[in-house]
């Protein structure tokens, strides 16, 4: 069986949306214990060739690192991971959520136990005094869009393609999961042979409904202050084309979220920028003033929407594949892929001189809030810091940016949790679609080396680069000696302020008092300041290390780091007390109702005004 499955992923192929056929899944991520080093290590042995296998050395960083291939690709080509039976399997559950959360394919392959329980209890094995075939693996059951436990050999003609189905349909697109059962993947079965010869993969690019679509145009066309707001469905539906000329033929600007960054140039006219939580000053601005937001493949997420209290006021629509996202706090839907759904809606707002276009003014206003933003974007990033005192991220993240001639439009900067990812949502340039990386949508600490790992297989060409607190890089690292080990350069920059200084600004903003989140807060009695050295531990692991004692030093740095080979690592110290103040918006954290504290009294009061204003 197990030779069946790896000899079937091995055949598939894909037609990209550029016209190439190419294989579907690019190899598949082990690490191999008992429950899948006999049965699948022997059939992936054989097919070496024409399905490469790669060892991590983590299994949530193997499959964070697959996931981060899924997402680099736009969803058109996955990796699959295999484990072991007992902790290498729950290992890739925080995985499997974040794929799951952002909507994201990978292929997982778990061992399991024996079908057939004549060893029971087998090592690692859960038992559950209510359940007699529960095993570990059905942990993933929640996160996952598809799974199932193959308990006899032919049951993998109908699970495997159900598998691939789910997770080239767009509008179901996710993580799936295999359970093995080590005894059934050594089990022999005649399998026939066209099962081996499966048809070429398309992914599914649906029409908007003529009905939806007559409804979404009329309640456009009453629009004189509409406001796009682009999610990650733009970019895996190749739409940024189609949302620039959109955006320009009507004269409607766009605000991007996490997921959507880079689908629309930074320097296109009527881009905004960011909206939201981390938003700029005009993106917020406008969507607090728009009549119309025509959201399009976006999940509307809180930090996005300001906890849905940024844009109550307007009419929405929702754009989206998935009707379950394109309905979202009672939106009008246009069910559709967003490039159709794009090109669709400007051919029926009206050709040439008598097309639908927003108001000029609002049009104008647009222009000049995106312009004042480019400008502010290059002072605060290239102003230096000031004397006697750490660089904050956005420092950082111009001596990353400009450490290179012409700001390269290849590089892929890669984030996922901590201050980081709001200070790079507002401030880094995106000239082309993929090009930022970010995991805002579980925000996995830990994903940053990984994802960069994985984004270096699907864009070999590009300069990857992770920008990581050094919370997130000591909660995982290891797959920094995968890369080392396999030669897939990638370029790490820790930004350390010696400790969760993201979470550590929020629990004092809550009103709380400063606990357990900066390190020379946490040392008990007995205990000592923690010293750890992160140019040493990178070496350790194999990669060239230095330490920047400025940002002149930090882009000198990263000015070697390009021309190197092999994996860098460049580290410097940041202060987590300056951020970027500019813009930003309510987020709803539930603070206490009732303390002791005086701030937090002050904290709740203010968290019940805020409240107010949500669309419910």
């Amino acid at each position: 069986m197990a030779q069946a499955l790896v000899r079937y992923l091995a055949a598939l192929r894909i037609e990209l949306d550029d016209g190439r056929v190419v294989p579907y899944c690019a190899g598949v991520w082990s690490i191999f214990g008992h429950g899948n080093v006999a049965g699948l290590g022997e059939a992936l042995w054989a097919e070496r060739e024409a399905l490469p296998t790669y060892r991590a050395h983590n299994e949530q960083g193997m499959a964070l690192a697959a996931v981060a291939y899924a997402k680099a690709n736009f969803r058109q080509r996955i990796m699959a991971v295999t484990t072991s039976i007992g902790p290498g399997a729950t290992n890739v559950v925080t995985a499997a959520a974040m794929a799951h959360v952002n909507r994201l394919p990978v292929l997982i392959l778990p061992g399991d136990i024996f079908a057939t329980r004549a060893p029971d209890p087998v090592l690692q094995q859960i038992e559950s005094f209510e359940a007699g075939d529960v095993s570990a693996n059905d942990c993933f059951r929640p996160v996952v869009r598809y799974f199932d436990r193959l308990t006899r050999p032919e049951q993998l003609l109908y699970a495997l393609p159900r598998a691939i189905q789910v997770m080239t349909d767009p509008a179901t697109c996710g993580p799936a999961c295999l359970a093995l059962p080590q005894d059934v993947q050594a089990e022999a079965f005649d399998y026939p042979e066209e099962f081996f010869q499966p048809a070429v993969l398309r992914i599914r690019r649906p029409a908007p409904d003529e009905r939806e679509l007559a409804d979404a145009l009329a309640l456009l066309k009453t629009a004189r202050q509409p406001l796009i707001v682009a999610g990650g469905g733009v970019l895996y539906a190749g739409a940024s084309q189609a949302l620039a000329a959109f955006a320009s033929t009507h004269g409607i600007p766009v605000v991007e979220t996490q997921g959507g960054k880079s689908a629309l140039a930074w320097d296109h006219a009527l881009n905004l920028g960011a909206i939201g939580v981390c938003g700029s000053p005009g993106a917020n601005a406008m969507a607090r003033e728009a009549d119309v937001i025509l959201a399009v493949g976006t999940r509307l997420q809180d930090f996005n929407t300001a906890s849905h209290a940024l844009y109550g006021q307007a009419r929405l629509l929702g754009l989206n594949v998935q009707a379950f996202d394109a309905h979202k706090w009672h939106g009008q839907a246009l069910v559709a892929d967003a490039r159709l759904g794009l090109e669709r809606l400007s051919q029926g707002l009206g050709p040439g001189a008598a097309h639908w276009a927003a108001d000029t003014a609002w049009t104008q206003q647009a222009r000049q809030h995106a312009q004042a933003w480019r400008e502010r974007v290059t002072a605060l990033t290239t102003t230096a810091t000031p004397a006697g005192a750490l660089p904050y991220d956005a420092e950082v993240i111009g001596a990353v940016r400009d450490s290179a001639p012409d700001s390269p439009a290849s590089d892929v900067v890669v984030c996922a949790a901590g201050t980081l990812p709001a200070e790079l949502h507002k401030l880094w340039r995106s000239s082309q679609p993929g090009n930022y990386h970010m995991d805002y949508g579980y925000s996995c600490m830990g994903y940053e080396i990984a994802g960069a790992l994985g984004a270096k297989f699907a864009r070999p060409e590009a300069e990857v680069i992770v920008m990581v607190g050094d919370g997130s890089y000591l909660m995982m690292n290891s797959e920094l000696a995968t890369s080392v080990m396999l030669g897939k350069k990638i370029i790490v920059v820790v930004l350390d302020n010696r400790g969760y200084g993201c979470i550590e600004r929020l629990q004092v903003k809550s009103g709380g008092a400063s606990f357990n989140n900066m390190l020379a807060d946490c040392i008990p009695e007995g205990g000592e300041p923690s010293r750890v050295d992160f140019v040493l531990h990178a070496r350790g692991l194999g990669a060239d290390a230095v330490k920047a004692a400025n940002v002149t030093e930090l882009k000198a740095a990263m000015q070697a780091a390009r021309a190197a080979r092999r994996s860098q690592v460049v580290v410097i110290d940041t202060t987590h007390h300056r951020t970027t103040g500019d813009g930003g918006a309510w987020w709803e954290v539930a603070i206490p109702e009732v303390s002791q504290r005086p701030e937090v009294r002050a904290a709740h009061a203010h968290y019940l005004d805020q409240k107010g204003r949500q669309r419910l």
